[in-house]
């Protein structure tokens, strides 16, 4: 039985931990042809071995830098030349930079703009026209909670602020894309397990605090949120474009 995604060509960025390794896991599972990046050359070269070892399909570019436009060329003429064309990019790779705002600095801010939206802004810009040309495609960014509510207890000014510009810049790139059968959507996840949130997780007392928020109350596991972009990636979403996904274990509901 054939994949959802069967033959398709898939960009996903970040792919060496967390939401990203779980997308380019489940994308090849389902027939996906992978094309992975990585910052980290060891990490994105031990999951493009491992998809590969468990029957999928995937290369990996790294290092490279998305937040740079030689980065996003690079990428995208490595996807080309191995596989003729593009048809899902996965802008999940970002890094944000906290501190509240009495003491965040300038270059914080704009570092956090370079590594979560110019990051987005460099790769979709050098696929786009590939996708029109082949007659679309679909398009998913990462989002975060952080586009819709604020944090007391962390400075995380530039952060609000770039994923609010991500899930705007959905919107409009849905907008623009309409015409060329190019679907543009978002994925806002909330409290995932990662590297970042383990030392919470692990923490009962931080974990009792948090989910108390939360309306499933746990973690939410990366393969959840790859389960979303799969949706987003394959034919079965056709009639979904400019919709923000909230995989957030409805932490924003109430």
């Amino acid at each position: 039985m054939a994949g959802q995604l069967e033959g398709k060509v898939a960009i996903i960025t970040g792919t060496g931990s967390g939401m990203g390794r779980a997308a380019a896991e489940l994308f090849a599972r389902e027939g996906a042809k992978v094309v992975g990046c990585e910052i980290n050359k060891a990490r994105g070269e031990e999951v493009a071995a491992a998809v590969t070892a468990n029957g999928g399909e995937m290369i990996s570019l790294q290092p490279v830098d998305l937040s740079k436009a030689e980065g996003a060329s690079q990428l995208t003429t490595f996807a080309l030349d191995n596989y003729g064309r593009v048809d899902i990019l996965y802008n999940n790779a970002a890094m944000a930079y906290f501190d509240f705002f009495p003491d965040m600095t300038y270059e914080t801010f704009s570092k956090t703009m370079r590594e979560e939206v110019d990051i987005v802004f460099h790769l979709t810009r050098e696929v786009w026209p590939h996708m029109v040309k082949q007659g679309g495609g679909s398009i998913i960014n990462k989002g975060s909670i952080a586009a819709r509510i604020g944090a007391r207890a962390q400075g995380a000014l530039a952060h609000t602020a770039a994923k609010g510009a991500v899930v705007a810049m959905t919107r409009q790139l849905a907008a623009e894309g309409s015409p060329h059968k190019i679907r543009v959507n978002s994925i806002s996840p909330g409290f995932i397990r990662s590297a970042q949130t383990e030392p919470f997780i692990k923490d009962p007392a931080v974990m009792e605090s948090l989910s108390q928020s939360f309306l499933v109350q746990r973690p939410g596991e990366p393969e959840e949120v790859a389960a979303c972009a799969l949706y987003l990636a394959s034919d079965q979403s056709g009639y979904v474009t400019g919709a923000d996904f909230l995989v957030d274990g409805g932490y924003t509901a109430v």
